[in-house]
């Protein structure tokens, strides 16, 4: 026979305590098993691009024709064919082919030139306006003043314009100061593009001024500081900077367009887009290509993106 047994009041607000506990553990679990499994699906799906991109480039014209010509035919005028069959995104080919990335690399030498216009438009770009924003963030952080905010908020008006505003007034200044159709007309542009001086400063205004009034006490000297002190500690957002630099102007369409009437001068990224309907597997392998140097300057510079956007100033231990 089962005796009743009297819980005193504390006993019982110790068990809807634990209740309650085990309650929100198991609301937890389910919070992050869901979200897991969302974020496995949104990596999944914006994976999807690049990985039927890569695949499909080993594939040979017949297979890719077969797959997709209904996508990419074209009537003897020049139009689009109406799509009445589905389209199969094939990840896997039937056969393994390297005829695409020969054809890349060994017959076809503009495919390597518009990739080499590339390198030489963006590196300088990214090197100079590092170099450009360094200098101005340090003076953003160390000289105050009404005209200093002034000039810093019309910093930020100019970075939030999209480029089809500025590219107008990049046009006609290009001509004014008679460099369109060079390559000053894309660098000056982004040499002096506002982004980074904007990160950089934000990031060197978390730094202590006890650290700089350390060195000052030491004997240091402006570019002393800004060498020896600002510099090392910004190390993480210069990375950052660099990174978010490199795949924004690895990816320009508008500028070239505008400002290089040559197409000679074209970047990779503009002559993507002018393949032709019967060179759509040479697409998929040019594209990968294209993908080499984004994938590797991210990968390699994962850590320093995080550190610089979570580094919260200070010297670290």
């Amino acid at each position: 026979m089962r005796k009743n047994v009297l819980l005193t009041p504390a006993e019982m607000l110790a068990n809807k305590a634990k209740r309650k506990h085990s309650r929100k553990k198991a609301l937890s679990k389910a919070n992050i098993v869901f979200l897991t499994v969302l974020a496995a699906f949104f990596a999944i799906l914006f994976l999807t691009p690049i990985v039927l991109t890569i695949t499909n480039s080993f594939m040979t014209q017949a297979e890719i024709s077969s797959n997709y010509g209904t996508v990419f035919a074209t009537t003897e005028t020049g139009g689009k064919v109406y799509i009445s069959e589905k389209v199969n995104l094939k990840f896997i080919p039937d056969m393994v082919s390297f005829g695409q990335y020969i054809t890349v690399l060994f017959k076809s030498p503009e495919y390597l030139l518009k990739f080499w216009n590339s390198v030489i438009l963006v590196g300088p770009i990214v090197f100079f306006q590092l170099l450009v924003a360094s200098l101005a963030a340090y003076g953003f952080t160390r000289y105050r003043g009404r005209l200093r905010e002034i000039i810093f908020f019309a910093y930020i008006i100019l970075m939030l314009m999209p480029y089809q505003v500025t590219l107008v007034p990049n046009y006609l200044v290009s001509d004014w100061l008679n460099i369109l159709d060079t390559k000053w007309a894309i660098w000056l542009p982004g040499i002096f593009s506002p982004f980074a001086v904007f990160l950089l400063t934000k990031f060197m205004r978390r730094i202590p001024n006890s650290v700089i009034e350390a060195a000052q006490i030491d004997g240091a000297g402006e570019i002393q500081i800004f060498r020896l002190v600002c510099m090392p500690l910004c190390k993480g957002a210069l990375c950052s900077a660099a990174i978010l630099v490199f795949i924004d102007y690895w990816n320009m369409v508008e500028q070239p367009l505008i400002l290089l009437s040559d197409s000679e001068m074209h970047p990779l990224s503009v002559f993507l887009s002018k393949i032709n309907s019967g060179e759509i597997g040479l697409a998929f392998a040019v594209a990968t290509i294209y993908m080499i140097p984004t994938l590797f300057v991210f990968l390699y510079g994962e850590e320093y993106l995080i550190e610089g956007i979570t580094y919260q100033g200070g010297i670290k231990g």
